[in-house]
C-alpha cells in the first residue's frame, strides 16, 4: 500500500512540473507577443491558459483521489494540500499570462519597450516560478526561500518600470501605451506573488510552518 502511495505521490509531482513548464511557456509566449508584435504568440498564450485549466482539474482530482483511498500520513497529507494551493496559484498564473496577451493584441510598437526593464521583469518572473516549482518536487526548503527573496526583486522592477513611465507619460510620451506597459508590468508582479505563495506552501508541505506575508 505504501509503495503504491509513492508511486501516485511521484506521479502527482510529475504533472505538477508540466503544469509549471506550462505556465512558464505561456509567461514567455505573452512577453513575446507585445515585445515582437507577434499576434501568434499572442494566441499561443490564451491557449495555454486552457491547458493550465485543464491541468489543474486532473491535479485536484488526483489529489482527491489521493486523499480519500490512501490516508495518508502527517507528512504526506501536507504535501498533498499543499499540492491542491500551488495548482490554484499556478491557474491564477496562466490567467494572468493571457492577459498580458490579450493587451499585446491591441499595442503598437514603439521604442518605448526598450526603455523599461519588461523583458527583465518576465524572465524574474519566469524564474520564480520554475523554483517554486522545483523546490516542491525536489523538497528544497532553502531553494523555496530564494524563491520567497527573488519577489523582493520583482517587486522593484516594478517600482522601476512604473516610475520610467510615469516620468514618460509626463514628458508627454504615448499615455495610452505606458499605462498598457503598467498593466502588463503589474501582472508580472502578481505573477512573482503567486510563485511567492507556491515557495510558502512548499515551506509549509516540508516544515508544517506557514507564514503569509
Amino acid at each position: 500500500m505504501r509503495n503504491r502511495f509513492n508511486e501516485q505521490l511521484e506521479q502527482l509531482n510529475v504533472e505538477l512540473i508540466k503544469m509549471g513548464a506550462l505556465c512558464e511557456e505561456a509567461i514567455s509566449a505573452a512577453t513575446k507577443a507585445y515585445v515582437e508584435g507577434d499576434r501568434e504568440l499572442g494566441e499561443r498564450a490564451r491557449s495555454l491558459e486552457q491547458d493550465i485549466d485543464h491541468k489543474e482539474r486532473d491535479i485536484e482530482s488526483q489529489c482527491m483521489k489521493l486523499l480519500l483511498r490512501q490516508q495518508p500520513v502527517a507528512k504526506d497529507l501536507r504535501a498533498v494540500s499543499a499540492a491542491l494551493r500551488m495548482i490554484s496559484d499556478m491557474e491564477r498564473i496562466g490567467d494572468q499570462a493571457a492577459d498580458i496577451a490579450e493587451i499585446a493584441r491591441y499595442m503598437e510598437k514603439s521604442a518605448i519597450l526598450r526603455q523599461v526593464p519588461m523583458e527583465e521583469m518576465a524572465l524574474a518572473a519566469i524564474k520564480m516560478v520554475t523554483d517554486s516549482v522545483d523546490s516542491f518536487v525536489r523538497g528544497d526548503l532553502a531553494l523555496a526561500h530564494s524563491v520567497i527573496a527573488q519577489d523582493d526583486q520583482v517587486d522593484s522592477l516594478f517600482l522601476s518600470v512604473r516610475e520610467k513611465l510615469t516620468a514618460l507619460i509626463a514628458g508627454g510620451e504615448n499615455g495610452g501605451l505606458c499605462l498598457d506597459l503598467l498593466m502588463i508590468a503589474k501582472y508580472f508582479e502578481r505573477i512573482g506573488d503567486h510563485a511567492c505563495n507556491i515557495a510558502q506552501w512548499v515551506e509549509y508541505a516540508i516544515t508544517g510552518d506557514y507564514e503569509d506575508d
